[in-house]
């Protein structure tokens, strides 16, 4: 096991090494130089050479990369070129809103997609099973912005039960936290939880052919318990694969969902980074967001090894 967490850890930094050439490859060919852009367009020639030499951009481009590369490794992600403040306390403050957001999100589809994946694949014969499943189809064709719209008419305007935006500190007020937050969880967890319920109901159902649970069942098990007891570890597997891509596709969706809802997240700076042409501090937040994809990958890797311990000695 630690040879297999070992290999997959080398595989990990390997992959944010290359991440970090191609992020930094990108946003070097994107057109406009920041010292233009900071200055305006009546900026002499002198000035921008000036401001060009202190934001370090008259330099080679391999220079600017290992400076660049090589602080992401202390924490160091440079200085802002439209606030001259710096950006890792910045991405800091961010990031702990946006890990909460995602993971409230996670959980929600979890508790979703969980109980009515298995019910639906238990009851596929049924009615009951079958509308599951049909719902399950609808929430995969609602984009996460649009469930958050919907949410906030129903529950905000309407209701008027939930903010329709707005983010307050848990150390404020915990449960005006709880209140700001639910509304998102809902908009994210829903749309996801409907996709990973067909992969639920799908998973299931191939455990529930096998003969193993057949052969459980003629022991004088029932079907629940028979799943609960033999199907459901091997049925987690495929699962787990989905749920890493979920994980992924949450980050890119809490983007748009901060956005809505007025959270100070990594995807309201990005978005304001981006309308402020900040390129030093867009390039740090898309490098933290695809490290977190790249972190999310090794951890489904090592959960596959503990669900099944064949792939530990797998070449």
């Amino acid at each position: 096991m630690i040879v297999y967490l070992l290999k997959r850890l080398a595989v990990l930094l390997a992959s944010v090494a290359a991440a970090g050439v191609a992020v930094f490859a990108f946003m070097a060919v994107l057109p406009g130089d920041p010292a233009e852009i900071a200055l305006g367009v009546n900026a002499t020639p002198e000035a921008v050479a000036e401001l060009r030499a202190r934001f370090g951009t008259d330099r080679p481009p391999v220079t600017q990369f290992l400076d660049w590369f090589g602080g992401l490794a202390h924490g160091d992600f440079g200085t802002s070129y439209v606030t001259s403040s710096p950006i890792g306390p910045q991405i800091a403050d961010r990031l702990g809103v946006t890990v909460v957001l995602v993971l409230g999100g996670m959980v929600v589809a979890l508790l979703v997609a969980v109980p009515a994946g298995t019910f639906a694949a238990v009851h596929h014969r049924d009615p009951l099973g079958a509308a599951i499943s049909a719902a399950s189809q609808v929430g995969i064709a609602i984009p996460a912005f649009l469930a958050g719209i919907l949410l906030v008419f129903v529950f905000a305007v309407k209701a008027q039960a939930l903010p329709s935006g707005g983010y307050v500190p848990i150390a404020d007020d915990p449960a005006e936290w709880l209140r700001s937050l639910l509304l998102p969880w809902l908009s994210l967890g829903l749309v996801q939880g409907a996709v990973l319920t067909r992969y639920v109901r799908s998973a299931v159902l191939d455990v529930m052919r096998e003969d193993y649970l057949r052969t459980a069942r003629a022991k004088g098990r029932g079907r629940m318990g028979a799943l609960w007891r033999h199907g459901l570890r091997n049925a987690s597997i495929p699962v787990v694969t989905v749920l890493g891509l979920q994980l992924a596709t949450l980050l890119i969706g809490a983007v748009v969902v901060e956005r809505v809802f007025v959270i100070p997240g990594l995807g309201d700076l990005l978005l304001n980074g981006v309308a402020g042409r900040d390129l030093l501090l867009v390039q740090g937040v898309v490098m933290v967001l695809v490290a977190a994809v790249l972190l999310i990958n090794f951890v489904v890797d090592v959960c596959y090894a503990v669900l099944d311990p064949r792939l530990r000695g797998a070449r």
